[in-house]
């Protein structure tokens, strides 16, 4: 025991020091008062006045829709999960009663149904949108995105090719997500940045928010970090409570900088007034490397115990199943869920999930099965290419694996530090 105890923390020693001499691109002074900022409103007069009108029997079709727009507002503010399942509920009884612009209340109603990745149920919605006519590119975009998360690549592409129209901001961005799905990120960095522009010449608060955020996320990848870094406060100038920002900012101190207090302070901030599972995972990881077992221990918990919550349904699941796989050590429990996920969400990273799940539950031939049909060449995402080095790994495949540990080094950012040692382990 002693021995694994050991080279465990020379790994943290040798990783922190290669994370913590990168340089320093995060200044408190930038973002101290975004840390500050409070609660978030969760009603207004023009909130109450609508919901006021919705009864039992109410036939009031512009109250729902405009009722379930604020709740999916407060959502995005809070983090709640209870406000996305009001605004669902307005939306299925606006889609009940709808006589016309029911396509539109169908396509809202897909995209809350993404939000809880109940992707097959949205494709219904959509293809019942299109079947009615109106509003026929918002359409094509929303069947655009659902089959990129589900998987059928082929049929986003066309739907993709239907809309080509360089100069529009829905069309750029889908454009920049299939470039990333590809693995161009150059190309996909340019359409986000073209797409950025736009919105900015447009002057719309929430698709410039959207594009910094996202653009931030990119710049990351492609470890442009003071890049990523300038688009978050951009987003905050914008968004003072932007839990996603003050995330990514934490995410620099914690994986470029190696500044753990830093990275916590910042989710500390954050988890007062704004609660998702994801934040407790993330802390509980960054405790994991600093070594303090009593907050690794304690983020779990808050993890496992918000996850619970039903009315989460699926959306946590790769979160779940990669805490019992490389955390709990549960793996009956991740290869049940696993199944589960890719049948729901039948992707290449889904299917990743599957195979590790297979492997780390000693059916080894069956995950490189699954690997080999629905995995290999099929995504560039570091943490799946992960999961098949390992995988090739112990099957003694070592060219393959060391062409994608080679590959995943340039990844060790996106990775994190904690995940960065099983590359080294390769």
């Amino acid at each position: 025991m002693k021995r694994y105890i050991t080279l465990g923390i020379l790994l943290i020693l040798i990783t922190s020091c290669e994370f913590g001499e990168k340089g320093k691109v995060i200044e408190p002074a930038d973002y101290n008062a975004y840390l500050e900022t409070g609660p978030s409103k969760t009603s207004s007069k023009y909130f109450r006045l609508w919901n006021s009108k919705i009864k039992p029997d109410s036939l009031q079709l512009t109250s729902f829709g405009i009722v379930a727009g604020q709740y999916n507002s407060y959502f995005q503010a809070t983090g709640e999960i209870e406000y996305l399942k009001k605004a669902e509920s307005a939306l299925e009884k606006a889609v009940d009663i709808a006589a016309i612009g029911q396509s539109g209340y169908l396509r809202a109603l897909a995209r809350n149904y993404i939000s809880q990745h109940r992707f097959k149920e949205a494709l219904l919605l959509a293809l019942q949108a299109r079947k009615l006519g109106s509003g026929v590119l918002e359409t094509q975009y929303l069947l655009f995105d659902l089959y990129m998360e589900l998987g059928e690549f082929n049929k986003a592409e066309r739907y993709l090719d239907s809309t080509r129209n360089m100069s529009a901001f829905g069309h750029l961005i889908r454009l920049a997500k299939w470039n990333d799905h590809k693995g161009k990120l150059d190309v996909t960095i340019r359409l986000m940045e073209k797409a950025t522009a736009k919105a900015e010449q447009a002057a719309n608060r929430n698709t410039m928010l959207w594009s910094y955020t996202n653009l931030a996320d990119y710049y990351g990848h492609a470890g442009r970090i003071d890049d990523s870094y300038r688009h978050y406060l951009k987003a905050l100038s914008l968004d003072p409570k932007n839990a996603y920002a003050k995330k990514g900012i934490a995410w620099i101190a914690y994986s470029y900088e190696g500044n753990t207090a830093e990275a916590m302070r910042i989710l500390d901030s954050i988890s007062e007034h704004y609660h998702s599972p994801d934040l407790y995972l993330l802390k509980a990881e960054i405790a994991e490397y600093m070594g303090d077992s009593i907050e690794y221990m304690k983020s779990m918990n808050a993890f496992f115990k918000m996850s619970e919550n039903p009315s989460y349904g699926d959306m946590y699941n790769a979160y779940i199943i990669d805490t019992y796989l490389n955390g709990t050590l549960q793996y009956d429990k991740a290869l049940a869920l696993a199944l589960r996920d890719a049948n729901n969400r039948p992707t290449p990273s889904a299917y990743g999930l599957l195979a590790y799940s297979y492997f780390k539950a000693g059916e080894k031939e069956q995950a490189y099965q699954v690997v080999q049909e629905h995995v290999m060449g099929k995504t560039q995402e570091p943490l799946v290419l992960l999961q098949i080095a390992e995988i090739l790994k112990d099957r003694g495949d070592l060219a393959r694996t060391s062409e994608i540990k080679n590959s995943l080094k340039e990844a060790a950012y996106e990775l994190g530090p904690v995940t960065a040692m099983r590359v080294e382990a390769l």
